[in-house]
């Protein structure tokens, strides 16, 4: 049946010459979901994974890549400093292997780095610029452009390393040698800072101290850095999250890594099996240190119905209810989830989520925003929202803000609608799942092609 509705769907989509989806906005008929999915690979694991590889001199293969924007960026960053990555071919959806030549000798191939929107490869790629001697450039675009990078501008302050920036903004430019010694980071603003500086200070020539100055947020993304580094020879000293110390003169080992499943992409499949229906997650690693496998959790405490297996999260039609979410330790659930508790009995509160205002967009003010022209009763807090569940909403036209996770969770939200949904920035998705769409056909969703251009 499933194969049938594939089949059928499939033709709604309009494509490039390329044979790629090219969506600007989609109307989705309220449907419900069901089947089987594989989940994409998990785009922190993939940029993790290349940025060791590259710094290993050898040849890595890395498998199970999607080449999303964010990722396809992380992989021009590193061919910028050096780094032989071969080029595939590139189909939307699809998952290949990429065989890499690593340099440990990072050198300035083009002194210009695009980080496109991608925060990752902007956070995690600056401190390579204190490994050359030449001047770096970091450009991007969207959100990107304007999100902090304090944390970074002192160290360059306290080191000496000069810099340019416009007004705070992207373009940065960069010059000067990272030397070794003690790196005080805020613990509440980003984690990407921290993993940044991981990559780059076992290459120095002396040992170093990242000492984390308040409560550390997002520890699963830390955890998620210090296992890859590990696995690629390099280790790291954590003291309980308060310091870490890493000695110098290091050098990273190439090898063969294969990247697991997504569970903040697994969250959407699991949110819209819960919402009507059975579908079955493949590809996830239940022993995952991913912090967003926190949305088990959730979910159990909301009183889904959902089973786990070695590699399988099967989940079916739910009557949940609302609960606390801490968001503090899941910032990318919060999209997803906030459809949940705007369809479940009761009151579902989020809180600590503040950095969620400076993701690719105010994902607090715009999941909010647009789930409320739907027909949900969401209130924005300071640091989180305050959900009054119902047992459906209407339906009507609500944009992406450009970003990737808000275009999915208003898809999801589709299901539990009256009315068609257009949502308008559909592409956005592009950024971390370009075979969204298509996952979403394969399974049931019903989607008018006269609103895809």
């Amino acid at each position: 049946m499933i194969e049938e509705m594939f089949t059928t769907s499939k033709k709604m989509f309009h494509r490039n010459l390329k044979g790629e989806l090219k969506m600007n906005s989609v109307k989705i008929y309220p449907n419900k979901l069901g089947g089987e999915i594989n989940i994409p690979p998990s785009k922190s694991l993939s940029h993790r994974a290349i940025i060791c590889a590259s710094l290993s001199d050898g040849v890595s293969e890395i498998d199970n890549l999607i080449f999303s924007d964010d990722i396809k960026a992380t992989m021009d960053g590193m061919r910028a400093l050096g780094v032989s990555i071969e080029d595939v071919e590139q189909s939307s959806g699809e998952t290949h292997p990429i065989t890499l030549k690593g340099n440990s000798n990072i050198q300035a191939n083009n002194r210009e780095i695009d980080c496109k929107e991608s925060g990752s490869t902007l956070r995690f790629l600056i401190p390579f610029a204190g490994l050359v001697e030449d001047e770096i450039t970091f450009i991007g675009r969207g959100k990107l452009v304007e999100r902090p990078l304090g944390t970074y501008y002192r160290i360059f302050d306290e080191q000496n390393i000069e810099y340019r920036n416009n007004d705070d903004k992207l373009p940065l430019s960069v010059k000067g040698m990272l030397k070794p010694g003690t790196f005080k980071v805020e613990g509440n603003i980003s984690s990407q800072f921290i993993t940044g500086l991981m990559f780059v200070l076992p290459l120095l020539d002396g040992d170093s101290k990242i000492e984390i100055t308040t409560e550390l947020e997002s520890k699963g993304y830390v955890d998620l850095t210090l296992d890859t580094l590990e696995k690629f020879d390099i280790k790291i000293e954590n003291n309980d999250y308060k310091d870490f110390y890493i000695k110098g003169n290091q050098k990273y080992q190439s090898r063969n890594y294969r990247v697991e499943g997504d569970f903040s992409q697994a969250a959407f499949w699991i949110t819209a099996g819960l919402l009507g229906g059975n579908i079955r997650c493949r590809d996830l690693n239940i022993d995952s240190l991913q912090g967003d496998k926190a949305v088990l959790e959730i979910v159990k405490r909301m009183e889904g119905k959902l089973r786990t297996g070695e590699d399988l999260i099967e989940v079916n039609e739910s009557e949940t209810r609302g609960t606390i979410i801490d968001a503090s330790q899941c910032p990318d659930l919060v999209p997803i989830l906030t459809v949940l508790g705007s369809v479940s009995n009761g009151t579902t509160k989020i809180i600590n989520g503040e950095r969620l205002r400076i993701k690719e967009s105010d994902r607090i003010k715009a999941i909010s925003t647009e789930l409320n022209k739907l027909g949900a009763n969401i209130k924005e807090l300071e640091d989180g929202l305050l959900i009054e569940g119902k047992k459906e909403l209407k339906g009507g036209t609500v944009d992406s803000w450009n970003d990737h996770r808000i275009a999915m969770a208003l898809a999801v939200a589709s299901i539990k609608c009256t009315e068609p949904v257009i949502i308008t920035g559909s592409d956005a998705v592009k950024k971390s799942y370009p075979g969204f769409w298509k996952d979403f056909v394969k399974l049931g969703g019903k989607i008018n092609e006269q609103h895809m251009g």
